[in-house]
Formats: C-alpha cells, sequence, structure tokens
C-alpha cells in the first residue's frame, strides 16, 4: 500500500485512540504503519531534505489537526488521548474524518483563521483548500521541483560556455568541496592543463602541499553523447601514464552501462559525476549561484518544559 495523505491517517488514528488510554505519538505512527500495511522502505521514506520521515511527519500532523478540533488531547509532553468529542464523533461511524469534517469544529476553525493554507480561485473567487500534503511537505516538495528547475538551467549554461570554462569550472568545484588542502591554500590546489597535447587530463588537484598526492581530471562538455566504456579507459591509460591511482570523470551528458563497469573493474580510485549530478553539486557548493532567500524552520523543544 502506498504512503497515505495525513487526512486518510485521521479516522485510524482517532480509531487507535478509542480505548481512552494516553498512547505516545511513536505508539501511533507504529501501529499506524501496521494498519496501512506500509513496507520497511516506505516506513523509512525520508522527505527531501532528509531530516524527517514521511510518514511520521503525515501521522504528526494528523494527530495536530484533529488535536486542533478537540477530538484529542495532551495528557503529558509526548503523549495523547482522545476526548469526549472524539469519542461522540465515533460513535457517529463516520466514513472518514478530514479537513472539511473538521470544520463544524469552532476551535478548530479559529485555529485555521491564524493558519490557513486557503487559496482563492483566479476566476471564480471561491476558496479551494489545497489539503493533499503537510505544511512541512509544501515547503520541501515547492523546494525540490525550484532546485530541480534550477539544475536544468545549470545544464543549459554549462553545455554553452567554452570547453576552458567547463574545465575551469570543474576545478573549481572540486576545490570548493575539499580537495586540495586547506582553504588558505586553495589557489595552489588546482590547476587546468587540458589543451592540445593534454594525454586525456584537463585537470589536477594537489591534495597535499608538495603534490605527492594527485587527483587528475577529465571533463567533457558534451551535449547528448554519452561517455562510453572506451573513453573511460583511456582516461584510465592517462592514469596509468602518470602512475596516479586517483581520478574523476566529469560530463555533462551520461554514462553508458560499460563505462560504469569500467570503474567497477578497474583497480583504481575513479569517480564518475554525470550532468545531473554536477549541477546538483554547484548548487551545494554555491558555484555559479547565488542565494536569494532562506528560510528557517523551528520545532517545539519538549525538553526544555520538561520540569524534574
Amino acid at each position: 500500500m502506498a504512503i497515505p495523505d495525513y487526512q486518510t491517517v485521521m479516522l485510524p488514528l482517532l480509531k487507535f485512540s478509542s480505548d481512552q488510554k494516553g498512547h505516545h505519538v511513536r505508539e501511533m505512527i507504529d501501529y499506524l504503519a501496521g494498519e496501512f500495511q506500509l513496507s520497511a522502505e516506505e516506513k523509512r521514506r525520508l522527505l527531501p531534505s532528509g531530516n524527517d520521515i514521511i510518514f511520521d511527519n503525515k501521522v504528526k500532523w494528523s494527530r495536530l489537526y484533529i488535536g486542533k478540533a478537540g477530538l484529542l488531547e495532551s495528557t503529558k509532553t509526548g503523549y495523547w488521548k482522545i476526548t469526549k468529542r472524539g469519542l461522540q464523533v465515533l460513535s457517529q461511524n463516520p466514513p472518514k474524518i478530514d479537513v472539511k469534517f473538521l470544520e463544524q469544529f469552532p476551535e478548530y476553525r479559529e485555529w485555521r483563521k491564524t493558519t490557513s493554507r486557503e487559496t482563492k480561485g483566479e476566476t471564480t473567487g471561491k476558496v479551494k483548500v489545497v489539503e493533499e500534503k503537510t505544511p512541512e511537505e509544501d515547503v520541501e516538495y515547492g523546494c525540490q521541483q525550484m532546485r530541480n528547475e534550477l539544475v536544468q538551467r545549470l545544464l543549459i549554461r554549462i553545455k554553452n560556455a567554452s570547453p576552458k570554462f567547463f574545465e575551469t569550472l570543474v576545478v573549481e568545484l572540486l576545490v570548493k568541496m575539499g580537495y586540495g588542502g586547506s582553504k588558505k591554500d586553495a589557489k595552489d590546489a588546482g590547476a587546468v592543463v587540458g589543451g592540445s597535447g593534454d594525454e586525456g587530463i584537463d585537470g589536477v588537484i594537489k591534495q597535499d602541499r608538495l603534490g605527492l598526492d594527485v587527483i587528475y581530471i577529465q571533463a567533457k562538455r558534451w551535449e547528448n553523447t554519452t561517455v562510453s566504456g572506451s573513453e573511460l579507459q583511456k582516461f584510465v591509460g592517462a592514469l596509468e601514464e602518470k602512475r596516479a591511482n586517483k581520478g574523476v570523470f566529469i560530463t555533462t551528458s551520461n554514462f553508458t552501462k560499460s563505462a560504469n563497469e569500467c570503474v567497477e573493474k578497474i583497480g583504481k580510485q575513479v569517480v564518475l559525476i554525470d550532468g545531473e549530478e554536477l549541477a546538483k553539486l554547484m548548487i551545494d557548493y554555491d558555484i555559479g549561484v547565488s542565494r536569494v532567500k532562506a528560510y528557517e524552520i523551528k520545532r517545539l523543544d519538549s525538553d526544555y518544559f520538561t520540569e524534574e
């Protein structure tokens, strides 16, 4: 079964609490995961930020919403139990509980006035409630969509740049990622060496001041041509001539299956970075992008309110 949305969780959550005992949020999550027959992978699946589990997030927001409607109440930190109103709702045997159902309760309507996620239709002027995702999911998936769009825009700009610019870019990125020693030595850590007679090497990163440990770079600014196994073999051959054990092959396109298999077979440390991963790394390390806005999301620190 797919991970349910948080409104679908509301009725099973209230039914679980019908024993009128106080239950910890973790207990609720574990029970509902079994109720919805979630797989181990679904129970571990994270939001795009990697900071929270998707299903856990849905259960927490479901509990918040029905709590604001007065169907659940907090007994102590992290524990919740059903209220008389919650029991009355269950006695009516509702087919489902969702945000529309909760609108009948004045406490919920009052809360919604200050935390409304409603948008007015552009043509009719009617109110359309946007409730498929939790607020955190709205933020995270919205950010993910903008990030994906930025990845594609970066790739277009990189592919339109000169080969020399691309080679400089990849060296700068690797140095920014921490390869090549301290920030103090960053200017001397990497260099572009591509050009005629480059012997398959476009850049070098010195991992120590004396250059005893060197990473060699091959950069292919290709539009649609994928990097084949034969191209990888040429790069490995270039590493052999340099008596090197470390290499990074970066392309704006993709790698064929034979290229990936080649890397698995050789006895050297060679990392493959395709166009999409390159753009994502540029975003993560602020290469070719600038920060417009930053949002900070905070949660209640329950430990702070724990009294001895």
